[in-house]
């Protein structure tokens, strides 16, 4: 992720060219600033607006802080509620008269965002810890919105405590508001790392953020071990963070590996599905209840999936249901009898399935629906928020949670501070009110007689002036021999407070272990049982029982495909549409994966056992695969996955790769090979890398060359490949191979069109071994070579 340092005043930030990740740099604006007072250039102006929009965004709507996990809005709502008093005991009112106090003082935006922004924090599976108490309509997991701000009510969750109990301590800074009028928190003093508790989500300019919730008794934990261990690493970590905890539940199926990396980089994607129970009934019969979804799906949407599935709609430019969709229907059909939704007040999601048989296997019914439903999905982690430095950053786990404890720290020295010189200030007081009540006599003839008591009783009794004010004001009622030994008694305590927060502030230790103190009766107060169960699994996949048989792939010319049962097959019997003749064979597999490549440079896979039999002429290709339009299949191939093949154009360029590299489970294919225009892809070539092994190029105009097949590229990827040997005009690549060294087989046509084969030994090949990318030498004038 960019990190995006802060601006002030004149500068700006401004993006530094070169590279493909784009960083942020500061640059003097006003250096580059018009100064004629009447014209500004258009690009500076755009520019600096641009970057100020996206600042905004970034630092004032979409990311979170990474010390109280708030992002401003959420930070005014919990303020404005904190100061009408809407604590967890308080009556509720109405949200419109706490949107209407954000908006007048705070948050000059649209009501509705500020409103919606409320709902959230409000919604129990939204957020892990609720930190807002909803009365009424707040919306439902089913995509349902919640009712008008006029009709629904809000106050404070206990839980709002630990961002909200600390707040009038002197721990944090103030800021004006946007008219000046009023003040807000700076921060919130949070007692918890929030950020990780209830998580985040936003979109920025150029960044975005997608922080999971996690469990709060083991952020607690993890907190307290890493401010004992500060070398403590993510896998430590781990050992108490065991992965996110979402507000719904469900199932982590990602395994250690994978859940470890997303922490260490702070990116990263983690498997889900949901949770069910089988339930018995009478006379054998049995149901599978969902009980647990993962995040971000609802019943709703299961349902609407099983429905697209059992009832298909045509795809956008088809005239009928594709095969793949017919087959997905007939499978759930056959499965599945019945799915109804049962959930409530009682149950937030009871989705019940029927079987069309209970003969039938339970694992395979949740199998194919975790397979074609969001009863299994993913989980996007990006750990990106606005550090301790105002820059927003991509952090890890570590980062996150050692930015909190720093500021812990922080706010728990300030309130220290802060509650140090509210004793001071009162022992001060009482001081001087002890002085009054041992001179109580001459003290009210002081005043009785002086006409200016205050100097008097200043100079007399060495008072401060804030002493002598208070004396001042004293009531005659407080001068009683009983508020003297209240005077006496409040000193002392306060002297002792005194004494230990001093020595708090002066002892890192004790901070230490106060700080871990309280992390502790927190976690004790709040935390609860985790709710996601993390169990790695394999993810759900449909593979259909296939018997491995020989079978013969035929592809016609005009790209109609068929399969044959057994090797051997007499090509010169195949019957073929009029016009229309024999491209490529291949004996193969019922098992094996075939891949078909087409002029444009794509790659399709297409599993054997799909491939239609029988003795007509087969299906088209592009009922198998999405042909790319005026595209057309050029050849096929199957070998093992971990083969080599040897790839190149008629233009002189090619690599090398493995044919699982080829492997795409999409029906429009991968772009796998750059063919430009007038450029025709050569016979693949499947092979054994020896140490001896050369790369035989021979160009149309009979010109052969060899070189070191190590001096070739291998790019898993695809793509253009390197230069194999260097053309001159008109000329281009006819055939490429690969020799073992000892021998190379050519066949061409001599005179009178008679077939000619030709085999070089090493002393013959050794004339044409050079360097890659180097020009071929003539070979036998006599004779054509239209390939090896």
């Amino acid at each position: 992720m960019s990190d995006l340092p802060p601006v002030e005043h004149e500068e700006e930030l401004i993006p530094e060219q070169g590279g493909g990740n784009r960083r942020y740099v500061t640059a003097d604006v006003s250096a580059a600033t018009p100064d004629d007072g009447e014209s500004v250039q258009l690009g500076w102006y755009a520019e600096k607006s641009y970057l100020e929009y996206a600042m905004s965004v970034v630092k004032s709507r979409a990311l979170p802080q990474v010390e109280d996990g708030q992002k401003p809005v959420q930070r005014r709502i919990l303020f404005t509620m904190h100061q009408l008093g809407l604590v967890s005991s308080a009556k509720p009112v109405k949200s419109a008269r706490i949107v209407g106090e954000v908006l007048g003082k705070y948050h000059p935006h649209s009501d509705q965002a500020a409103y919606d922004a409320l709902v959230r924090i409000a919604q129990d599976f939204s957020m892990r810890y609720p930190l807002i108490d909803g009365q009424g309509n707040f919306g439902s997991r089913d995509g349902d919105g919640a009712a008008a701000m006029r009709y629904t009510e809000a106050r404070l969750t206990p839980m709002a405590e630990l961002l909200l109990s600390e707040l009038d301590a002197g721990t944090t800074d103030f800021i004006p508001n946007y008219d000046g009028a009023f003040e807000e928190p700076l921060l919130m003093p949070a007692r918890l790392p929030m950020l990780l508790l209830n998580g985040a989500s936003g979109i920025a300019v150029g960044m975005a953020t997608e922080v999971p919730s996690h469990n709060l008794g083991e952020v607690a934990e993890a907190s307290v071990a890493l401010i004992r261990n500060p070398q403590a690493t993510v896998s430590d970590l781990m050992q108490m963070i065991k992965g996110p905890d979402l507000p719904g539940g469900g199932q982590i199926i990602s395994g250690y590996k994978d859940i470890l990396s997303a922490y260490e980089t702070g990116r990263g994607s983690l498997k889900l599905r949901a949770r069910w129970e089988k339930e018995d009934m009478a006379r054998g019969q049995w149901q599978m209840v969902v009980t647990q979804l993962p995040h971000g799906t609802s019943t709703q949407k299961v349902l609407e999936e099983i429905e697209e599935l059992t009832n298909p709609k045509v795809k956008k430019g088809k005239k009928a249901l594709t095969q793949e969709q017919m087959q997905t229907k007939q499978l759930i059909l056959s499965l599945l009898d019945r799915v109804r939704d049962e959930s409530g007040k009682d149950q937030p999601v009871r989705l019940v399935l029927e079987p069309k048989s209970s003969r039938q296997s339970p694992d395979e019914l949740m199998n194919v629906l975790l397979a074609h439903t969001s009863l299994e999905s993913s989980l996007s982690i990006n750990l990106v928020s606005i550090g301790r430095d105002g820059r927003p950053q991509q952090k890890s786990l570590k980062q996150m949670l050692q930015e909190w404890i720093d500021f812990r720290f922080v706010t728990v020295r300030r309130r220290t501070e802060h509650r140090l010189q509210k004793v001071n200030d009162r022992i001060h007081i009482l001081e001087g009110r002890l002085i009054v009540f041992l001179n109580i006599d001459e003290v009210i003839r002081i005043i009785r007689e002086s006409d200016e008591p205050k100097p008097a009783l200043i100079a007399r009794f060495n008072l401060s002036d804030r002493q002598a004010e208070d004396i001042l004001e004293i009531r005659l009622r407080q001068l009683a021999r009983l508020e003297g030994i209240k005077i006496e008694q409040e000193l002392a305590e306060l002297q002792s407070e005194r004494a230990e927060l001093e020595y708090l502030l002066a002892n890192a230790a004790a901070m230490q272990k106060l700080v871990i103190k309280e992390i502790e009766a927190d976690r004790k107060k709040y935390a609860d049982p985790r709710r996601t169960l993390i169990e790695q699994a394999e993810r759900a996949t449909l593979e259909a029982a296939v018997v491995d048989e020989p079978t013969t792939v035929i592809l016609s010319e005009k790209g109609w495909m068929r399969a044959r049962q057994g090797h051997g097959i007499d090509l010169q019997n195949l019957a073929f549409k009029d016009g229309d003749a024999l491209l490529a064979s291949i004996e193969c597999r019922t098992i094996d994966q075939i891949a078909l490549f087409g002029t444009d440079g794509r790659v399709y896979t297409v599993a054997a056992a799909s491939i239609p039999g029988g003795r007509g002429d087969g299906v088209p290709v592009t009922t198998l695969v999405d042909l790319a339009p005026k595209s057309r299949i050029t050849q096929m191939l199957t070998t093992q996955p971990q083969d080599h093949l040897l790839i190149a154009n008629s233009a002189g360029y090619g690599f090398t790769c493995l044919f699982e590299n080829l492997m795409s489970r999409q029906k429009a294919g991968k772009a796998f090979i750059t063919i430009e225009d007038g450029e025709t892809l050569l016979k693949v070539v499947p092979f054994v890398p020896r140490e001896t092994s050369l790369v035989a190029c021979l160009t149309k105009a009979g010109k052969l060359h060899l070189f070191a097949l190590n001096e070739f590229k291998q790019l898993a990827g695809g793509g253009r490949g390197v230069i194999t040997v260097a053309l001159d005009d008109k000329d281009a690549l006819a055939a490429v191979t690969i020799s073992d060294g000892e021998t190379l087989r050519l066949t061409g046509t001599g005179r009178g069109g008679k077939a000619v084969e030709v085999v070089l030994d090493q002393n013959e090949m050794a004339p044409y071994i050079g360097k890659r990318a180097r020009k071929g030498k003539p070979i036998n004038a006599g004779l054509k070579f239209p390939g090896f």
